[in-house]
């Protein structure tokens, strides 16, 4: 899997990033759910996994075409929002060796992979909350 790095929110380098793929679906590299509340919230199937982002992360699939940046809802695969500003995002854990290569991934850290409409659709106001106003 070939990736194209779209944005972080830290001048670390090692800190939440976000990564659009050749497979139509994006890399959320973030902080590990260690056996946490955040976790204990969670149904995580084989072969996902979860990390926790600054919800301000998703503001680069500007990068990637994307006209809006902003979250406007919270829903699957943003699985928990929390009070100081992050959110939980769950997907598929990326154990693709080519792709894990051109990321670097401190042990604090994972990746989940999860499909580009999945998050896009969270970035689109419904045309029902434009007739609200």
């Amino acid at each position: 899997m070939k990736l194209r790095f779209l944005g972080t929110n830290s001048t670390g380098g090692d800190c939440p990033t976000l990564y659009a793929t050749d497979r139509d679906s994006y890399i959320v590299q973030g902080w590990r759910l260690f056996a946490n509340e955040l976790l204990m919230q969670l149904d995580v199937g084989e072969g996902e996994s979860a990390v926790e982002v600054p919800t301000e992360l998703f503001e680069h699939v500007k990068q990637d075409g994307v006209a809006a940046g902003d979250l406007r809802r919270f829903e699957a695969p943003i699985m928990i929002v929390t009070a100081q500003g992050t959110c939980v995002v769950q997907g598929k854990a990326v154990t693709d060796a080519e792709a894990l290569s051109q990321m670097s991934i401190p042990d604090y850290e994972s990746c989940v992979e999860v499909p580009k409409k999945a998050i896009t659709a969270l970035l689109e106001e419904t045309r029902g909350a434009d007739l609200q106003r």
